[in-house]
């Protein structure tokens, strides 16, 4: 599990877009948010825990993301706090309510001209009818992929592996890719022959295996 890594809340400016910190830190103030910058995590970027008798509100969300990806990950998780002051537990998740709200959180920070012409763009298409994650959304993401400050060479997205070919995860299990059904690719676990789905943008390494 990643080490959560605290921060004094200047430093979080170091991880947001120019002329946004003051913007983010009067929600985090005004709804008394402990915010937890993390390190990598593959199955989400961002995450968000309500209010409990003597807690905070808690939202955490991944260190090593680019700065736009940061800011729409937290903008993310923070609509789901304001969804969760106005319905409590009374509403789905990623239903309409939390659509609406993210949207609304969206638009705000769209009107301040913070973003590049390519993610103001693809974020147009969201703000009514945002997907339940980022990674959801695979043109946001792509867009989003152009703005990463380093690239490893040796990582590649399952979309460019060969159709049979062999990738591992950053866990070390290694997988064959197979068919692509709508949206995303089945793939089967080397070993258990387990099959699971992956997207088209998910981050793996080529390896080469005999068998």
């Amino acid at each position: 599990m990643a080490k959560p890594v605290r921060h004094p809340l200047q430093e979080l400016a170091g991880f947001l877009p120019d002329n946004t910190f003051d913007d983010v830190v009067a929600y985090l103030q005004k709804y008394s948010v402990h915010l937890t910058v993390t390190q990598h995590r593959s199955s989400v970027l961002g995450d968000y825990r309500n209010a409990l008798p003597g807690q905070n509100h808690r939202i955490s969300v991944n260190g090593n993301l680019n700065k736009y990806s940061f800011l729409i990950t937290l903008l993310h998780e923070l609509a789901h706090l304001l969804t969760y002051e106005k319905y409590k537990h009374k509403v789905a998740p990623h239903g309409r309510e939390w659509k609406s709200i993210y949207g609304e959180l969206l638009f705000i920070f769209l009107q301040k001209n913070i973003f590049p012409n390519d993610i103001a763009k693809s974020l147009q298409k969201s703000l009514h009818n945002p997907g339940a994650s980022t990674c959801a959304e695979e043109d946001l993401m792509r867009v989003l992929k152009k703005y990463n400050e380093t690239i490893d060479p040796d990582i590649v997205h399952v979309e460019q592996i060969v159709l049979n070919g062999y990738f591992k995860t950053r866990d070390g299990r290694i997988f064959i890719r197979g068919e692509k059904r709508r949206t995303r690719y089945f793939c089967t676990e080397v070993g258990t022959n387990k099959q699971y789905l992956f997207s088209a943008l998910y981050e793996v390494k080529k390896t080469e295996i005999s068998l």
